[in-house]
Order: structure tokens, then C-alpha cells, then sequence
């Protein structure tokens, strides 16, 4: 298991956090993007973390686990297997996150949420928004890391690690001002 320390230390030895001009998946501008991927695809790393993200939910019902694609799909599928339950993940489909590929939620079922990076949280919120509109019952939002934002979601959110990083509407970023190229690594696009 992880703890705050030695999770930053790992993510930076791996170069998951990033330096630059961005475009977050949320469309704000930011001068540091976390690329999670970056420590997951270490099967023994992305398994110590899924421990600690499950250590809180080994005394709670859960029946499912969800997350959103791309980023939150490899989190949550580790997440459930430390769990030993059932996992599904959200995509989208003409822009509207949606259950595909066969996947259900069924009423009364409880679930846990679980993304890599939450910063406004707007692809949580339309996970929140399926999972309601199964019958399904939430019993927990957890993410890797929040950037610590104000989120479009009301529910509490558990968090590993939070990294406080600067982020700018479109028209009000100082990186754009200064002529910094944008790139926009993020996946919600695709």
C-alpha cells in the first residue's frame, strides 16, 4: 500500500505529472497535466494502489465496480479485481456517457465509482447520473487523485492523493496570453 509520500514519489519517478500548457478533459487550460497511465501500466504498481483505494470498501456492500473510459478503465478494473467484484465501464456514445458492449447496472445494486484524475468531475457526474437512472445505489466516488477543484458533483469524494494545479477557462488563460503551444492529451475527445 501507498501512502501520500511515497504515491507522489512514484508518479513523479514515472513521470505521470507533467509540465506545460494543457487541455484538460474538462476543457479548462492548465499548466499541469497527470498522466496516470504512466504508473498503471505497472501491473505491481496499479495493484498497490488499487489495494489502498479498496482498503475502505472491504467492510461495505459493493456489487459493482464503474468507471469511466478511457482514463478511469484500467483503475477500475484493478480496483475490482482487489475487490473480487463485478466490473463495468461507462462510454461515450454522440457525446453522451452510456453503457455499451452489453454492460448493465441492475436496480438495488451497489456501486462504486472510481476515476484515475477528478478535477471538475464532469465525467463523474454523468456516471452519477447513469448509475441513478438504473436504481442502482452509490456507496462511494473515489479517484487517485484530485486536482481539488470545485466539482459538478455533490456527492463526497475519496481521493489517494490530492495535487492542487492551476486551471484556466479558455479565454482567461495566462499560458494562451503568453503564446505557450496547448496540447491536449486528455481522452474525453475521442
Amino acid at each position: 500500500m501507498f501512502n501520500e509520500e511515497e504515491l507522489l514519489g512514484v508518479l513523479n519517478s514515472h513521470g505521470a505529472i507533467r509540465k506545460g500548457h494543457f487541455k484538460l478533459s474538462s476543457g479548462y487550460h492548465s499548466d499541469t497535466y497527470i498522466q496516470c497511465m504512466k504508473i498503471l501500466e505497472h501491473p505491481s504498481a496499479a495493484n498497490q494502489i488499487a489495494i489502498t483505494i479498496s482498503e475502505p470498501y472491504y467492510d461495505v456492500p459493493v456489487d459493482v465496480v464503474i468507471a469511466p473510459a478511457i482514463g478511469g478503465m484500467v483503475l477500475g478494473f484493478v480496483v475490482a479485481q482487489a475487490l473480487n467484484k463485478r466490473f463495468v465501464f461507462a462510454e461515450r456514445a454522440k457525446g453522451k456517457m452510456t453503457l455499451r458492449r452489453g454492460f448493465q447496472l441492475y436496480k438495488e445494486e451497489q456501486v462504486l465509482i472510481i476515476d484515475d484524475v477528478i478535477t471538475k468531475g464532469g465525467s463523474i457526474k454523468e456516471v452519477v447520473d447513469l448509475v441513478n437512472d438504473s436504481g442502482a445505489k452509490i456507496v462511494g466516488i473515489t479517484c487517485l487523485i484530485d486536482r481539488g477543484e470545485e466539482k459538478v458533483f455533490t456527492r463526497p469524494l475519496r481521493s489517494l492523493l490530492k495535487i492542487s494545479a492551476s486551471s484556466y477557462e479558455p479565454e482567461l488563460c495566462p499560458l494562451c496570453k503568453k503564446g505557450i503551444p496547448l496540447t491536449s492529451p486528455g481522452s474525453r475527445r475521442l
